[in-house]
C-alpha cells in the first residue's frame, strides 16, 4: 500500500507538471489581439489548466498523506477534466478544420474568403451581435498601423508573409485592382463586381477594410492558426494524462487491495 501511495504520488506530480502547457497555451492564446477582441475566448483553457493544477494537487497531498478520501475525489475530478479536455480538443479540430484561404496574385500572403470556415465559427464569434464590437476593437488596435513601420515599399510589401488579419483588415483584397500607395493606403479605381468588399474599402485609419467580409474571414483565419499550434500541445499533454491517470487507477486499486489484506 506505501508503494501505491508512493506511485499516485509521484503520477500527480507529474500531473502537476502537465497543467503548466495547457496553462501556458491558454496564456498565449489569450495574449494574441484578435483574443483581445474576442473576450469569451481569451481565459477558457487558462481556467482548465488551473483546475487541472487543483485536481492534481489534491491527488499528489492525498496520496502523500494517504487520505484515501482525497485520492477518490481526485479520481473522480480528474477522469471529469479529462473528457472536458477531450471535448474541447473535438470542437477545436472540428471548427478549425476548413480553411478559406487562397493565394494572392503576384503577392506571398494569402487571402480569406468566409465561404472556406466552419458555419459554428461564423455563427459564435462574427455574428451580427458580436461583429460591431469586434469590429471597434480592431479598429482600436494596432494591427494595422504598425504595417507602416514595416514595409516601406510594394516590394517589400507583397514579399511579406502578413498574417490573415492583416491580410484581410488592413488592404482590399487583390482583386479589386487598387494601386498600392502605402500599406494602408490604396488609390485608384475598382472593380466593384469583382467582390463586394471593394466598394466597402477606404483609406481611413479608422475603416480600412474592418467591414469586410475579408476582415471577417481574416480573423477566423487567425483564431484557426492559433488554435492548430495550441491543439499540438494539448494532445500531448492529454495523451501523458490519460496515462498518468490510468496508472493513478491501479495503483489506487492495489493500495485498497492492500488495506483490505492487512485488514
Amino acid at each position: 500500500m506505501a508503494m501505491s501511495n508512493n506511485i499516485t504520488a509521484l503520477v500527480n506530480f507529474i500531473a502537476l507538471m502537465c497543467s503548466i502547457p495547457i496553462i501556458s497555451a491558454g496564456i498565449w492564446l489569450a495574449s494574441k489581439p484578435d483574443s483581445e477582441c474576442i473576450r469569451w475566448l481569451r481565459w477558457p483553457l487558462v481556467f482548465l489548466g488551473i483546475a487541472f493544477l487543483l485536481v492534481a494537487l489534491t491527488g499528489f497531498v492525498g496520496a502523500y498523506w494517504k487520505k484515501e478520501g482525497l485520492l477518490g475525489l481526485y479520481l473522480v475530478l480528474m477522469f471529469m477534466l479529462i473528457v472536458l479536455l477531450l471535448v474541447l480538443l473535438v470542437l477545436a479540430f472540428v471548427a478549425t478544420r476548413h480553411t478559406g484561404a487562397y493565394s494572392a496574385p503576384a503577392a506571398a500572403f494569402r487571402e480569406y474568403r468566409l465561404a472556406g470556415f466552419s458555419d459554428w465559427l461564423k455563427v459564435h464569434v462574427i455574428g451580427d451581435d458580436n461583429w460591431p464590437g469586434i469590429r471597434a476593437c480592431l479598429a482600436e488596435s494596432r494591427i494595422c498601423p504598425k504595417l507602416a513601420g514595416k514595409y516601406f515599399s510594394a516590394a517589400e510589401f507583397f514579399a511579406a508573409h502578413l498574417s490573415p488579419i492583416e491580410s484581410g483588415c488592413c488592404k482590399p483584397p487583390m482583386i479589386c485592382g487598387y494601386q498600392y500607395v502605402g500599406p494602408t493606403t490604396w488609390n485608384g479605381a475598382s472593380s466593384v463586381v469583382a467582390d463586394v468588399d471593394c466598394a466597402i474599402w477606404s483609406n481611413d485609419p479608422s475603416q480600412l477594410c474592418y467591414n469586410c467580409e475579408s476582415c471577417k474571414a481574416g480573423l477566423l483565419g487567425n483564431l484557426r492558426r492559433e488554435w492548430r499550434k495550441a491543439n499540438v500541445i494539448l494532445i500531448v499533454t492529454v495523451v501523458v494524462l490519460i496515462c498518468l491517470y490510468v496508472i493513478a487507477c491501479n495503483a489506487y486499486k492495489n493500495a485498497q487491495l492492500a488495506d483490505t489484506v492487512k485488514r
